[in-house]
């Protein structure tokens, strides 16, 4: 049966973009690969025991990209988003949208924003759609 792998993302800045994945959303470096002759490294990062993962693109010399208007974000469900939101804030954490429920429903959801522009959403498990 197939299965989804991964999300790639290009940033500008690798080092900043893995601290910010794994030290404030506490994923962990899974696989880092460089490719010096294509000008690019590759560092995959996720959750200890979950398969799927985001994909960090780095092209040498790159320093930023435009995310344009077909991007829209990445999930990550949680058990308490307020306790969430209240850790990623006092680590240096951007947060664009406070915890609440969605517009025209009862998902509580809260957003979060990497070092290069993509949004993370934060849904709080219990109150997800079914």
């Amino acid at each position: 049966m197939p299965s989804i792998l991964h999300t790639m993302i290009r940033v500008g800045d690798l080092e900043k973009s893995v601290d910010f994945y794994t030290k404030i959303l506490g994923m962990k470096e899974k696989k880092r690969r460089d490719f010096p002759d294509g000008k690019f490294t590759l560092v995959f990062v996720g959750y200890e025991n979950e398969p799927y993962e985001i994909e960090l693109t780095y092209n040498y010399g790159v320093e930023q990209y435009d995310i344009g208007t077909g991007f829209g974000h990445v999930a990550i469900g949680v058990e308490d988003i307020h306790k969430v939101v209240e850790d990623i804030r006092n680590i240096g954490g951007k947060i664009t949208r406070e915890p609440g429920p969605m517009k025209h429903g009862t998902t509580v959801i809260a957003f979060v924003e990497d070092p290069n522009g993509y949004k993370i959403e934060l849904i709080e498990k219990k109150t997800m759609l079914q």
